[in-house]
């Protein structure tokens, strides 16, 4: 495991959340951003479906965490008729703060104040290697998609049509 002190607060939180889950994967800062999809494939020489993009949604008022694949966006449509929600929006900037206690661009999919509701985009499946964001728009974490879905106790659903 990497020197816990030397990361970011938020990223002390998510690599001790993976710890006490039994996991050895390790939060590894970067120098550049991974802020957007686009960014992390970059900085981490991987395709851009290999990236766990955290989306925090209100599904009928209540706060759900999506991982998508980077290689689509959310059908908000969609992911309203496999929730069976009347209304599926795009949580502000301020509310995904106040949420998960994390900044849009480095939501990780845990070590948030609570549990939230996840869901994991099937088409993650596809990948050997899930990079999500972990805690700031500049950490991330490798993690096997049995992992993300063990560590979340998300539900895996089509998240678009495509």
């Amino acid at each position: 495991m990497s020197d816990l002190n030397a990361l970011p607060e938020r990223s002390r939180l998510v690599q001790r959340a993976i710890a006490d889950a039994g996991l050895s994967a390790t939060v590894r800062e970067l120098p550049d951003s991974t802020r957007t999809a686009a960014e992390a494939a970059a900085a981490l020489s991987c395709e851009i479906g290999a990236i766990g993009s955290s989306l925090l949604f209100l599904s009928d008022g209540e706060p759900v965490l999506v991982m998508t694949s980077g290689r689509h966006r959310v059908d908000t449509d969609f992911l309203a008729g496999q929730l069976s929600a009347s209304r599926i929006e795009m949580a502000s900037a301020k509310q995904v703060r106040a949420i998960t206690g994390q900044a849009i661009g480095g939501v990780a999919p845990i070590g948030h104040p609570t549990q939230l509701r996840t869901v994991i985009d099937e088409a993650l499946s596809d990948y050997e290697t899930v990079w999500t964001a972990a805690g700031t728009p500049h950490t991330v974490v490798p993690l096997t998609f049995e992992e993300l879905v063990s560590l979340t106790r998300g539900s895996v659903l089509k998240v678009a049509a495509d």
